[in-house]
């Protein structure tokens, strides 16, 4: 700052765009990983979430019958 005359604020600006417009690392193409399932085509995976629920429902009524 002092050697050049500057603000703090001006230092601290001119830092940072230095550090900012550095040589940036190399990005790496992203590659989506896909795995096989299964060939059981029965189950829809487009109703999953309505699956998951009808199986908590079920887990919720065989607990609530144990209890009685």
């Amino acid at each position: 700052m002092r050697e050049r005359g500057i603000s703090f604020k001006e230092a601290l600006n001119s830092a940072v765009r230095a550090g900012l417009t550095q040589g940036k690392p190399k990005r790496r193409h992203f590659v989506q990983k896909s795995y096989s399932l299964g060939g059981d085509q029965a189950f829809r995976w487009d109703k999953a979430l309505e699956a998951a629920s009808a199986m908590e429902d079920e887990e919720l009524g065989r607990k609530i019958a144990v209890r009685k």
